[in-house]
């Protein structure tokens, strides 16, 4: 994969990076948030898209 379309996804309840993804930045231009697991909270939380 490209390292430029690559985007890393952060819990917004421990702030750790848990997830990796990627996307095309010239057609979504605003943030991705989505809800994942996260293995640290041990439950489902909302992910925020981080530089």
């Amino acid at each position: 994969m490209s390292q430029d379309n690559m985007i890393k996804f952060e819990c917004t309840e421990c702030k750790r990076v848990n997830y990796h993804s990627k996307k095309n930045k010239k057609i979504i231009k605003e943030r991705l948030e989505l809800k994942k697991f996260c293995k640290h909270c041990k439950k489902h939380t909302p992910h925020k898209e981080t530089k």
